[in-house]
């Protein structure tokens, strides 16, 4: 009798629930934990999906959903802080032409509809529940959860974030550091006409942006330095991100009208983080968030993580790699991905402290180019 390969997913986020249907579809049985008892579709306010993520999400199989609830645009229009359209620029197809070159939307949007597409796959969810111990020995990784249960498993794929328990568990010592930035989030109503992401460099804050999430929706955001977070009280955050949006103008002075419900707003701070040995140990390996983090200067941290998740699907879909040991596929995984994550970790966090420095000679522009059009190749 064949063994049926067994996978669990520490996480159900956008990298590990993209993961469990690639490997639902590829034959494996799927266990999916999810620390979150509401599966994260109360949070977040939006998120800008380039080409190259929504290339895998075709490859999920979701891409007709996301555009319907999204807003495509294939360009950038920079104004001044005082809402003067400066110029507008096309943005790269990351992913070919046949896609466009952004989504927007909102992040519960994105992950009710990743969920749907979990469901039907057949993976078996647990919600409410993430990893408790693991112990792994030459054949299979022994799990136990924080809810008394216990599972064995081929594989375990850590895809809990940036402070993952799971990393700490296998030993991998390699932790995000900030930048020095955070960011001001909220959502608003869509002024009618906003069509593409508008950005402005300067004014009280580093960057002041919004992009189109749907037809009736934007997310609003401002960069700034960052704060101890303790010092400011959440029942204020609408106040504050107001309070920094009123040195723009424009379109802002209808957004900035809206941004009245704190439990709305999200602060955050920029956070670098790259794993630079082995991403896995034994049986255990790490993807999206829990292998690297970059700021969001150049909109590719979702996408990053999608990539992850496709390649490691496509090496482990082959019958014969899941021999006695997965040790040359999970280090084949690292190799093919870690080049164009540096490349993209390293000019996301440049172009960060081109504004911190002040350094106004920077080629901001031509930097971003560069990586964009990098990765228009096949991760």
């Amino acid at each position: 009798m064949t063994h049926t390969r067994t996978v669990l997913v520490v996480g159900g986020g956008t990298a590990g629930s993209a993961l469990a249907v690639l490997l639902r579809r590829a034959g494996v049985a799927v266990d999916l934990v999810e620390a979150k008892a509401d599966w994260n579709v109360t949070t977040g306010s939006g998120i800008t999906l380039q080409g190259n993520a929504l290339r895998v999400l075709r490859e999920v199989g979701v891409l007709e959903q996301v555009s319907a609830h999204g807003f495509s645009s294939d360009g950038v229009t920079i104004v001044a802080p005082d809402g003067t359209e400066v110029f507008t620029q096309e943005d790269a197809r990351t992913g070919g032409d046949g896609l466009p070159a952004t989504v927007g939307m909102r992040r519960p949007a994105l992950q009710r509809i990743l969920i749907e597409a979990v469901r039907a796959s057949g993976t078996r969810v647990r919600l409410g529940c993430t990893i408790d111990t693991l112990t792994q020995d030459a054949a299979g990784v022994d799990v136990s959860f924080t809810d008394g249960t216990a599972g064995r498993y081929d594989l375990v794929v850590a895809a809990d974030g940036l402070n993952s328990r799971t990393r700490e568990l296998i030993g991998v010592t390699d932790k995000p550091a900030p930048t020095g930035m955070a960011i001001w989030r909220a959502p608003a109503p869509r002024p009618a006409s906003v069509v593409r992401t508008h950005l402005a460099y300067g004014g009280p804050a580093y960057i002041a942006g919004f992009c189109p999430t749907s037809d009736t929706t934007v997310y609003a955001y401002l960069v700034e330095a960052n704060r101890d977070r303790a010092s400011i009280d959440p029942t204020s955050y609408a106040d504050e991100m107001r309070r920094l949006a009123e040195g723009y103008g424009g379109h802002w002075d209808e957004i900035r009208a809206f941004i009245t419900d704190p439990a709305q707003v999200n602060y955050t701070w920029f956070d670098r983080h790259l794993v630079e040995g082995a991403w896995h140990r034994g049986r255990v390996v790490l993807v999206g968030d829990a292998a690297h983090v970059c700021p969001p200067t150049l909109a590719q941290g979702a996408a990053m993580s999608l990539e992850d998740v496709s390649v490691l699907a496509e090496l482990l879909s082959p019958d014969d790699v899941w021999g006695a040991s997965p040790e040359s596929t999970l280090t084949a995984y690292r190799d093919r991905r870690m080049p164009r994550v540096r490349m993209v970790v390293d000019a996301s966090v440049q172009i960060g402290q081109w504004q911190l420095d002040g350094a106004r000679a920077a080629d901001v522009p031509g930097l971003m180019g560069r990586t964009l059009d990098a990765l228009k190749e096949l991760p």
